[in-house]
């Protein structure tokens, strides 16, 4: 069941004073974020907290969500908002994922090791049509070298940078993986609070450490970040080889929407609040 109200408020004012903080930075004031929230109650009612249809009156909705009629009624005679294009940066993320999966392209430690430009696997257009055929290999590379995922040297290698997994340049894909991630990790933990006691949860755990030096704080989020790398990298070449194995079972073309996300990610601070 969920958690109480009361209790729900104090553990919300705590996870959401970082995001506070950012549209504050960013200037996202509180008029407009006070819109967008009110928007995204009625949208979530509507669209999940009332499977059946015949009960999105908006008079239901406003019950539940304390929006009143008059907003709702001209909320949902807007239109749909524009999905972004979120393409491709899936398709850049199922690249750089196989590329991490495939034995011939990483070394022993699991590392991008570089590859030819074109030629046979394993090459950087060989390894993109792999993953698919609706995108030339050398535009989905200008992308990336764009971007600062990959570079090309002189003899035409191409090799994967730290962009692939930290996106610093560009802000589109920042703010991708910044709301994919999150979203993510905060509908793990309210299934969590809200599932029966007896009830399957999802992994949802992390390693707490304070009254620390900064040196051993450095030393410790190092360690953290090596450990986390190792995990994901191995995490990835796991899971590509099931897909791989379900790909070639599928063939009754059965359910295939499901999917499965693992995130890690180290904090570190003076001591102040988050």
């Amino acid at each position: 069941m969920p958690p109480s109200s009361e209790l729900l408020s104090r553990a919300v004012t705590v996870l959401l004073r970082p995001l506070v903080r950012l549209c504050i930075q960013a200037g996202l004031t509180f008029p407009a974020m006070n819109d967008l929230i009110r928007s995204l109650y009625v949208d979530v009612a509507v669209k999940d907290a009332l499977p059946d249809p015949h009960s999105r009156t908006d008079s239901r909705v406003s019950l539940i969500t304390g929006v009143h009629r008059k907003e709702i009624r001209r909320l949902r005679e807007q239109p749909e908002p524009e999905a972004g294009s979120l393409g491709s940066l899936s398709l850049s993320s199922r690249v750089v994922a196989h590329w991490l999966a495939t034995a011939a392209a990483t070394d022993a430690g699991g590392r991008p090791l570089p590859l030819r430009r074109s030629g046979p696997a394993p090459s950087f257009e060989a390894l993109v049509a792999d993953v698919t055929t609706d995108v030339r290999p050398r535009a989905l590379l200008d992308e990336w070298i764009a971007a600062g995922v990959a570079t090309v040297d002189a003899e035409g290698w191409v090799r994967l940078e730290e962009a692939a997994f930290v996106p610093r340049g560009d802000r589109d894909q920042q703010m991708f993986f910044y709301a994919r991630n999150m979203r993510d990790h905060l509908a793990a933990g309210s299934r969590n609070v809200s599932a029966a006691p007896d009830g399957p949860r999802f992994l949802d755990r992390a390693a707490h450490y304070d009254g620390l030096s900064p040196g051993a704080a450095d030393e410790i989020e190092a360690a953290a970040r090596s450990i986390a790398e190792k995990a994901l990298l191995e995490l990835n070449r796991t899971a590509m080889a099931i897909a791989d194995r379900d790909d070639r079972e599928a063939a009754d073309g059965g359910l295939r929407a499901h999917r499965v996300t693992l995130g890690v990610f180290v904090f570190a601070d003076a001591g102040t609040s988050p």
